[in-house]
């Protein structure tokens, strides 16, 4: 293919992944509807946010704030749904230069990428997310503070975690697709491990998007047992002919 037929191609699964994600906004907003069947931003706020008897948990300043916040919820909902068709449409654009063999091996671990990241959103969500909630805003007992952060920040710091975490649960599946296209072997991972822990730290903080020491410590450490599994799943990457 010429370089044009590929930005062709390219633009094409872009707007196929594009589709995907827009029908999961669609669910999504139906699911953020503060009278709808979910109210999932009510679910957030009571799952996450320290309930206060004399004042709301969190509170909507902007004039649109309420109504954006609601958005952004529904589309981090349209990435999680259209998860699928995202890691379809890049791995259609990478794989017809392979074999048949080696193309369903590709689509045959498809389905882990959506198990990784579904582990790692529940990860988030169980770990992550309330125990950055909990340090962030219980940081200061002092009584001349009344914690109460604006709900764009609020859901913001919640949705961001989530996905970071989803995301970063795929790093064994990377490092296996690396490994079976020959980018790199069991053997140099394990040969590298040293400078892998630092790279994964530095990686931990530049994506920690709260900054504390106590989510950096969150990331770091599940990334860092993902690297390990990715290297034990290169031991099991099949030989190229």
């Amino acid at each position: 293919m010429t370089l044009i037929e590929h930005l062709i191609e390219l633009r094409m699964r872009l707007v196929r992944a594009a589709i995907g994600v827009v029908v999961g906004l669609v669910i999504g907003v139906i699911m953020v509807l503060p009278e709808g069947p979910v109210r999932l931003v009510d679910i957030l706020i009571a799952t996450f946010a320290p309930i206060n008897e004399r004042y709301a948990p969190v509170q909507a300043v902007g004039t649109a704030e309420a109504f954006t916040s609601y958005m952004t919820v529904a589309l981090t909902v349209g990435v999680i749904i259209g998860m699928p068709v995202i890691v379809y449409q890049l791995l259609a654009f990478i794989v017809p230069g392979l074999t048949d063999k080696e193309r369903r091996v590709l689509f045959t671990a498809l389905p882990f990428v959506m198990f990784f990241f579904l582990a790692g959103l529940a990860f988030g969500w169980f770990i992550t997310v309330p125990t950055a909630i909990r340090f962030l805003i219980g940081f200061s007992s002092s009584e001349l503070i009344q914690t109460q952060p604006s709900l764009a920040n609020f859901l913001s710091t919640i949705t961001v975690l989530l996905l970071i975490n989803g995301i970063v649960f795929e790093l064994p599946v990377i490092i296996y697709v690396l490994a079976f296209m020959g980018v790199v072997t069991a053997a140099q991972l394990r040969k590298y491990r040293r400078f892998a822990i630092v790279a994964v730290v530095i990686i931990a903080a530049l994506i920690t998007p709260t900054g504390d020491p106590i989510n950096l410590a969150l990331l770091a450490l599940p990334m860092y047992l993902l690297y390990e599994l990715g290297v034990i799943l290169a031991r099991f990457v099949p030989e190229r002919p």
